[in-house]
């Protein structure tokens, strides 16, 4: 058999092996939770690490979608209604960030990185 035939085993085998790390690393990331609830974040300010990566699970229990989003740390997300999505952030320098429901601005919060 020439090895052209084994080349894609090998890059199968080489993705899967990639793959592991980067999936047990999401998995020991820090987790913060959001709720999107009768059109408002709670909480509404949300304290996390400074200079650590991490994870906003963010739960939309409204009847309508939403749309976390932020400018400041260039984030933008859809919720559908009854469900959790999760949003990779940072690391992030100390300071405060904000984030809105880009469907209802008017549902704001905020990242406060200490």
């Amino acid at each position: 058999m020439r090895w052209s035939s084994w080349l894609p085993v090998m890059l199968f085998a080489g993705a899967a092996a990639m793959a592991a790390p980067v999936r047990a690393q999401a998995e020991t990331l820090p987790e913060f939770h959001l709720v999107l609830q009768n059109h408002q974040f709670a909480p509404a300010t949300l304290k996390v690490p400074a200079n650590t990566k991490f994870k906003v699970l963010v739960t939309n229990r409204n009847t309508t979608p939403s749309e976390f989003e932020s400018a400041d740390f260039n984030r933008e997300k859809i919720v559908l209604p009854n469900s959790t999505i999760t949003v990779f952030v940072g690391p992030l320098g100390k300071g405060t960030y904000k984030f809105f429901d880009d469907f209802n601005q008017t549902t704001t919060g905020e990242l406060v990185v200490e």
